[in-house]
C-alpha cells in the first residue's frame, strides 16, 4: 500500500471515530460548556502519556510546534464551545454537518499559507461535497429540525472558523501528533473553563452516568480519533484533509437516527451519497505522466 493511501485511510479511520462525538455529547445529558470542558479534561492525562512515549523517541517539541499547539487549543476550546452548543440547538446530524462547512475555510487557506495548491479532482469534488452537506442539512425539507435552527446555524459557522483555523495550525506546528495534541488539549482544557460562563457555565462537579459517556467522548474521539487525524494533517494536503473529514457528518447522521432517533428525510440520505462519492472522486491523485525515454545519440 503507498504511502499517500496509507495516510488517508488514517485520516478516515480518524473521521469515523470522532464522528460519535455528536451522539455521546447528546448521550451525556448535560449543559454544552460542561461536556465541551470535561471532553478534554479526561483526555488530557492519556495524552500526556503519548507524548512522553513520543518525546522520549524524538526528543522535545520544537518551540514553534510548541506555541502553534497553544494557539491551535485556544481555537479548539473556541470550536467545541460554539460546536455544542450548535448541537443543543439542532440536533447532533446536523450540528456535525454545519461544522464541517471547513472543508471550504481550509481549501482556500491552505493555498495561501502553504501554497497547496488544490487538485483538479478535489476542486471539482469541493462543490460536488457541498451539495451533499446541503441536502443533508435538511434546508429543503419543509420541516426544519431542532429547537431553534437560526441559533443553530449561527453556532455551526463559527464552529466552522475554529475548526478549520486548528486544523491549519496543527498542520503548520509541527509532524508529530501526541505532542502537539497534548499541548492543544490543555489549553483548550483551560480556556474552556474559563471562558465556560460565557457559554452558560459549566458544571465542575462529576454526576454519573452523565460523565461516562463524557470518558468515552474523551477517550474515544478526542484522544484516539484526533491522534489518527493530527499524525495524517502534516503527511497530505491540507485540503484533502478537510475533505475526508466531511465523512464524518455522513456517519454522525447514521449514528444519531439509531442512537438518538433523528431522522434524516431521504434528500438526507441522498447528501451522505454525495459525500461518500466526492470524498472517494476528491482523494484521487494525478498520475505523473511517465518520462520520456532517453534520447540516444547516433555515434561517428
Amino acid at each position: 500500500m503507498g504511502a499517500h493511501r496509507r495516510f488517508v485511510l488514517i485520516a478516515i479511520a480518524g473521521a469515523l471515530i470522532i464522528s460519535v462525538s455528536g451522539p455521546l455529547v447528546r448521550l451525556a445529558d448535560v449543559s454544552p460548556a460542561t461536556s465541551a470542558l470535561f471532553r478534554c479534561a479526561y483526555a488530557v492525562p492519556p495524552m500526556l502519556v503519548l507524548a512522553w512515549l513520543e518525546r522520549r523517541r524524538l526528543g522535545p517539541l520544537p518551540l514553534k510546534g510548541a506555541v502553534l499547539a497553544w494557539l491551535a487549543g485556544v481555537v479548539f476550546a473556541l470550536d467545541l464551545l460554539f460546536w455544542h452548543h450548535a448541537i443543543d440547538y439542532v440536533g447532533a446530524g446536523l450540528a456535525t454537518v454545519l461544522g464541517n462547512l471547513q472543508v471550504f475555510l481550509v481549501a482556500f487557506a491552505a493555498w495561501a499559507v502553504f501554497k497547496e495548491r488544490p487538485t483538479t479532482p478535489l476542486m471539482i469534488a469541493t462543490p460536488v461535497v457541498f451539495c451533499g452537506v446541503v441536502l443533508i442539512s435538511g434546508v429543503f425539507d419543509s420541516a426544519a429540525y431542532g429547537s431553534d435552527p437560526m441559533m443553530g446555524v449561527l453556532a455551526g459557522i463559527a464552529t466552522s472558523i475554529s475548526y478549520a483555523a486548528f486544523l491549519l495550525l496543527m498542520k503548520a506546528g509541527s509532524e508529530r501528533a501526541a505532542g502537539p495534541l497534548a499541548h492543544a488539549t490543555v489549553v483548550a482544557t483551560v480556556m474552556i473553563a474559563l471562558l465556560s460562563p460565557l457559554f452558560g457555565g459549566a458544571d465542575f462537579t462529576p454526576s454519573w452516568p452523565e460523565h461516562g459517556w463524557l470518558l468515552l467522548l474523551a477517550l474515544g474521539p478526542q484522544v484516539l480519533g484526533w491522534s489518527l487525524i493530527t499524525f495524517s494533517l502534516p503527511r497530505q494536503p491540507a485540503a484533502l484533509t478537510a475533505l475526508l473529514l466531511l465523512i464524518q457528518p455522513m456517519t454522525t447522521m447514521a449514528i444519531s437516527a439509531l442512537a438518538l432517533d433523528e431522522r434524516p428525510s431521504p434528500l438526507q440520505f441522498a447528501g451522505c451519497a454525495v459525500i461518500v462519492l466526492g470524498v472517494l472522486y476528491g482523494s484521487r491523485r494525478r498520475t505523473p505522466a511517465p518520462a520520456p525515454p532517453p534520447v540516444v545519440e547516433a555515434g561517428v
